[in-house]
Order: structure tokens, then C-alpha cells, then sequence
């Protein structure tokens, strides 16, 4: 068999999950070694603290989006998608970006900018092709919120690269995510409530178009002056919350697969207030509660349960939530508690809490991605190509 031929290679999520579950065991790991003076910088042309911003959006965080939308817009426009020899190149290019972003500081500047800006300005282009050549089969109105922020992600990278530039990179990164898990929760969990409670969630055009809106110009937050960005980040807060309460919360918190989502949705909202709190002055938070509130609440939570359920679903599997993957979700709510709320309330302890934070995160995804990879190189269990 020829190596794009193996089931590996048959959909976006299979390869990437797999990188992601690699990424998201090993790069905190390294970084809270680093952080506490036990493992060398990498060899890196850039600061310790810009790779690790870096290896963390656009390593981990680009594997699972990437993963994730090269399964959906594919199914979203109804078309085979890029699969074969497409993913072998793509994952070939997120590999060589990581070799780049750890050893490349004695390189030539162009071959580590090729090698950095490879994958994601290919992959961008990708998904950009499949959604704007099929959009008059697209399922959902709202799909041109992508073709923006897609793009947007390569002006996010080339600031996180820049040290002047590198907290509004970082702001515009989260941005950028905040608007991906928005759109996605908004599908996902009307579905999920209504499959499994058969009940409607508050969904109200008007609600839901301001929502995005105020999500799209909150990715420009760093060049906005500081009162409108916190009005922004204020209203979006608030906005958000009116309609949590409307998306039954007393139903999904009765299941562990379905309460991390909802915790990952509110810990958007606490993201932005303390963003808010952060640009007025107020708050004496130990370590960046607010980076770390997004990145262990929302990115922690939603993705593990995002991938139990997409590996199981399109390899022909029942989705249910079996004991190993309850674990995997307790782990990454522990990582949650000890990265972001015990250093409030033992700040002596920082570095032992980001040390054991990494820790959970090194066993929740080991754990994920063994329990992943027998589903993910074998064929469909239902007999289906792909």
C-alpha cells in the first residue's frame, strides 16, 4: 500500500488529531521546564516565550484546527476534501515547522520563514479553495466569518514572531480562536442539546449575528483604544452570558462530556472580563490568568471532548463517552484548577503549578492520543470509504 493511501490519509482529522495529541502532551511540558530554568531555551531565532506562544497557537492549536476544519468544511459543502498525498504534504510542512521553530536560530532567514509560514498559508488556502469554490452548496449563511479570520491567523503568526509586536500577535491569536469556538459551539451544542434532551436552545438571529460581530472586532483588539476595547469585551461578556442561560445549562451539566462545553463557553466569558479588568488596571492576578483562562478553559475542555467525539463518529463508532474518556476530561479540568485558581491561592507555589499543570496536560493527551491512534491509522468500522 502506498503510504497516501493508508487509512491515516483518508481525512483531515486523522493525522492532525494525532500531531495535536503529540503537540498538547509535549509542548507544555517543555515550556514548564524551560519556565523553571531546568531545560535550555530551544535553539530557536526567536525568545523562549515567543516559541512557546508560538509552538502552543500555531503547533497545537493549528493541528486541532486544522484537523478540525479540513473534516468539517468538507462536510459543510458536501464534497470528498482533501485527503492523500494533500495531508501527507500538509503534515510534512507542520513537521518541518516545528524542527524550524526549535532548531532553526543558525538557518538562513529564508529557509525558516519558508519553513514557518508553509503549512498554515497552504492551509489556509486549502480550506479557503473548498469553502469559496463549493459556496453555493454551503450548509451554513455564516461561513464568511471564515474566510477573514482563515487569513487573519498569518498576520497573528508573523506578529507572535515580532518582539515588538508580540502581545497584540498573542491578543489577535486569541481573537482568532475565540471567533473558531464560537461559531463551533453555536453549531455543536444546539445539536448536541437537541439530540440527546430533544430540547431547543436560545437561538435568536439578531443575538447570534451581534455575538459574531462583536467576536470579529474584538480580533483587532490591541490596535483598538483602551475604553472601546473594554465596552467591546464588555458587551460581548455580557451578550454571551444572556445567552448561556438560555442554552439549559441544568441539562448539560448533568453529563461530563457535555459540561466541559459548557464550561469551555463560559470560560470565554470570564477571558473577556478579565481582559476588560486587565486594560482598566484592576485585578492583581498571579501569572497570565487571562491567556491561561483561554487556553486551559476553553482550548483544555472543549478540544479533548471535540476529538473523542469526531474520532469516533467519522471512523464509524457510537459517540459515547466511556470511563477512559471520562478520565481524560477530569485530567484537563485538574490542569484547569492547578494553572489558573492555585496560583491565586498559593502564588509561592507558581512554579510547582505550572510544572504539575503541564504534567496533567502531558497525561490527559498521552492518554487521548493512545486511546486515539488504534481508531485513526484502521479503516472505517462501518464498512465506509471515509
Amino acid at each position: 500500500m502506498k503510504l497516501s493511501a493508508h487509512p491515516l490519509w483518508l481525512v483531515g482529522f486523522r493525522p492532525f488529531f494525532l500531531l495535536a495529541c503529540l503537540a498538547g502532551l509535549a509542548f507544555p511540558l517543555l515550556w514548564a521546564l524551560m519556565f523553571t530554568g531546568k531545560l535550555p531555551a530551544p535553539a530557536s531565532p526567536v525568545s523562549a516565550l515567543q516559541w512557546h506562544a508560538h509552538e502552543m497557537f500555531f503547533g497545537f492549536g493549528w493541528a486541532v484546527l486544522g484537523g478540525f476544519l479540513l473534516t468539517a468544511t468538507k462536510n459543510w459543502v458536501q464534497v470528498r476534501g482533501w485527503h492523500g498525498p494533500a495531508l501527507v504534504g500538509l503534515a510534512a510542512a507542520w513537521v518541518i515547522e516545528r524542527v524550524g521553530m526549535a532548531f532553526g536560530a543558525g538557518w538562513p532567514p529564508l529557509l525558516f520563514w519558508l519553513s514557518n509560514l508553509l503549512f498554515l498559508a497552504a492551509i489556509v488556502a486549502m480550506l479557503l479553495w473548498t469553502l469559496l469554490r463549493h459556496r453555493g452548496q454551503d450548509s451554513f449563511a455564516d461561513n464568511p466569518f471564515f474566510y477573514v479570520v482563515l487569513p487573519a491567523f498569518l498576520a497573528a503568526k508573523l506578529l507572535v514572531l515580532d518582539q515588538p509586536h508580540f502581545h497584540a500577535g498573542v491578543t489577535m491569536a486569541i481573537g482568532l480562536y475565540r471567533m473558531a469556538f464560537l461559531l463551533m459551539l453555536e453549531r455543536t451544542l444546539t445539536q448536541f442539546m437537541k439530540g440527546l434532551f430533544q430540547v431547543e436552545v436560545l437561538r435568536k438571529p439578531w443575538l447570534d449575528g451581534a455575538i459574531k460581530l462583536l467576536g470579529l472586532a474584538l480580533v483587532f483588539q490591541a490596535w483598538l483604544p483602551v475604553m472601546p476595547a473594554v465596552a467591546l469585551l464588555g458587551l460581548l461578556a455580557a451578550l454571551l452570558a444572556a445567552r448561556f442561560v438560555g442554552w439549559r445549562p441544568d441539562l448539560g451539566f448533568t453529563r461530563i462530556d457535555l459540561a466541559v462545553m459548557f464550561l469551555g463557553y463560559l470560560a470565554i466569558v470570564a477571558q473577556l472580563l478579565v481582559e476588560a479588568a486587565g486594560l482598566l488596571g484592576a485585578g492583581a492576578w498571579v501569572g497570565s490568568v487571562s491567556v491561561h483562562l483561554f487556553t486551559f478553559g476553553v482550548m483544555g475542555l472543549i478540544i479533548p471532548a471535540m476529538f473523542v467525539r469526531i474520532s469516533k463518529g467519522h471512523t464509524g463508532r457510537k459517540v459515547v463517552f466511556d470511563a477512559g474518556d471520562k478520565l481524560v476530561l477530569w485530567i484537563m479540568l485538574t490542569a484547569l484548577v492547578l494553572r489558573v485558581v492555585l496560583p491565586q491561592l498559593v502564588p509561592a507555589a507558581y512554579g510547582r503549578w505550572v510544572h504539575l499543570s503541564a504534567g496533567a496536560w502531558f497525561l490527559g493527551f498521552g492518554i487521548l492520543g493512545l486511546r486515539l491512534l488504534p481508531r485513526l491509522i484502521a479503516p472505517r468500522i462501518d464498512g465506509k470509504e471515509h
